[in-house]
């Protein structure tokens, strides 16, 4: 299996969701300000199977300065780094201007592009509005990244349509397997299964089988579980095709 976004260094006991993710192919631990993208890359640099995204969260753009751009672009270059981000729009939470977040985003797509990474993108509105999903879709058709992946995909068609036009990747988490969520069930169904990958975004987004716990690597196979049957597949069929699309996304060994 493969978890495409997690926070290791969230966890209580990271060693231990590690050991539990033993058989994994890869973990990709995600950075999101400039004290947590140095823990996710000693995280990467000291185990094999797990990789870092360096970036700035949107809620954290704010604290981009100069300092934190000469930061990024050295990290961007780590050979334990494998995507930048994650980056986007967050209008749910006040904690950065929409010029803040564009600004930091359009830092991360420079340095996704001189190195060839993917961009991590995280979007969020507030009180059922799309406005965070609005102006990624608008960032998306003028900016045309060549790869790039939506993190904890919560449904949004537009910015569906718009991603997959554009050649990029879906990455579903544990709300795929929430008894509310009958209509992402039924979008990821229909998803191309060349262009989706599984994911956790521990200790966030537990699916429904461990609801009210932390989340953790290891609580990936639910929703994997989940979109196996969506897909009408065998478990480990599933498995294999995102597992593979994880790989060909973040350039990681067979």
């Amino acid at each position: 299996m493969t978890d495409a976004h997690t926070h290791l260094d969230l966890q209580d006991d990271p060693e231990g969701a590690l050991a539990r993710a033993a058989d994994f192919a890869g973990l990709l631990t995600v950075g999101i300000d400039p004290k947590a993208n140095r823990r996710a890359l000693a995280f990467a640099e000291a185990n094999p199977r797990v990789f870092a995204a360096v970036g700035l969260h949107p809620n954290a753009a704010e604290l981009l300065s100069p300092e934190v751009a000469e930061d990024l672009r050295a990290l961007a270059g780590h050979p334990r780094v494998r995507a930048i981000g994650e980056t986007g729009f967050d209008f749910y939470w006040d904690k950065a201007s929409p010029a803040a977040q564009a600004a930091a985003l359009d830092l991360q797509a420079e340095l996704a592009l001189a190195h060839g990474h993917p961009l991590v993108f995280h979007v969020r509105s507030k009180d059922g509005r799309d406005d965070a999903e609005r102006e990624l879709i608008g960032w998306l058709r003028l900016h045309r990244p060549p790869n790039f992946v939506l993190h904890a995909f919560a449904g949004h068609e537009g910015l569906l349509e718009t991603a997959l036009a554009l050649g990029g990747y879906v990455s579903l988490a544990g709300n795929l397997t929430h008894r509310k969520k009958k209509r992402l069930r039924e979008i990821a169904r229909a998803l191309p299964r060349d262009r989706v990958v599984v994911e956790t975004d521990a200790p966030y987004l537990t699916p429904e089988p461990k609801r009210g716990r932390d989340n953790q690597p290891a609580y990936v196979l639910y929703t994997l579980a989940e979109l196996a049957e969506l897909w009408g597949l065998p478990f480990h069929e599933a498995e294999a095709g995102t597992d593979e699309n994880a790989r060909r996304l973040f350039r990681w060994q067979r």
